[in-house]
């Protein structure tokens, strides 16, 4: 394990970001880095495609991709 430098500024992004993922700070940081490097060997694939490939990796059990529905509020 090392220390890693960054700028105020990423650092607060990576606060926020953990907050919204219910992550650490440490682990929003690590899974940014694991992503980035991904991204970068992979340039072709999407986020999805290297996402749902990591989760298959890991082997967990995917089901069909949920479509999203919209639906009209009603005010009454």
């Amino acid at each position: 394990m090392g220390i890693v430098k960054i700028s105020d500024e990423l650092h607060e992004e990576i606060r926020k970001a953990s907050t919204a993922m219910v992550r650490s700070i440490n682990s929003q940081a690590e899974y940014w880095i694991k992503m980035g490097m991904l991204a970068e060997i992979n340039p072709t694939m999407t986020y999805s495609e290297l996402l749902r490939e990591q989760l298959r990796h890991a082997a967990v059990e995917l089901a069909e991709p949920v479509q999203p529905t919209l639906s009209k509020v009603v005010n009454g």
